[in-house]
């Protein structure tokens, strides 16, 4: 592990695209967070389909 232990607290958070509610950072998302909208698979899931 490289860098220093954070609190849950200390963590960037961001709002979940499709239900509103604010998430924190993952390690797993350390790569791609500006990417990331949902947060879960069911939120990406049922994500709001574009009209056609």
């Amino acid at each position: 592990m490289s860098g220093k232990m954070r609190r849950k607290g200390d963590l960037p958070t961001k709002t979940c695209a499709t239900c509103g509610r604010p998430f924190a950072w993952r390690r797993k998302w350390a790569e791609v967070w500006d990417t990331v909208r949902y947060c879960s698979d069911a939120c990406r899931r049922n994500r709001r389909q574009a009209p056609k």
